[in-house]
């Protein structure tokens, strides 16, 4: 006899509570009283007394009350918003500028200019910060960055 020859057997399944006669009846194997008797309830992450999952688990990270709100512009992002001629923008950009373009989110209260990438147009930035690199890249292309305290 092999595995894949035994014989199939239906096994009925015992319905709970149907009189003492069925011999699961009155408390339906549940014993008598507690909470484990109702119905509709679990103990969740209970695990018979043993230190759950979730506390054997070391807390990871946290959520920081204070919300960033600077926005992060690359001269190369910049550039590209310049080449799009849809924007219809001037050879001066600010955060407002930005924002009523819908080009950032509304949220941002400070934008802050980082020099990756390369600008060609001449171009009259103000922001809050701006890195050496950005500055310097923005002078090269005949522009200015103004910063603003």
């Amino acid at each position: 006899m092999e595995l894949n020859n035994l014989p199939k057997i239906n096994k009925k399944k015992i319905r709970l509570g149907r009189g003492i006669g069925s011999g699961k009846g009155k408390t339906s194997s549940r014993g008598h009283k507690g909470q484990k008797s109702r119905s509709g309830v679990a103990i969740k992450s209970f695990e018979g007394g043993q230190m759950p999952l979730y506390r054997r688990l070391p807390k990871r990270g946290f959520k920081s009350l204070k919300t960033n709100s600077t926005a992060i512009l690359n001269l190369s992002k910049i550039q590209k918003i310049l080449d799009k001629k849809q924007n219809a923008l001037t050879t001066v950009l600010d955060l407002k500028i930005l924002k009523d373009k819908k080009l950032i989110n509304q949220k941002y209260s400070k934008l802050k200019i980082l020099g990756s990438g390369e600008i060609k147009t001449n171009i009259q930035i103000t922001a809050n910060f701006a890195s050496k690199q950005a500055l310097q890249k923005v002078e090269k292309a005949g522009g200015k960055l103004n910063l603003i305290k």
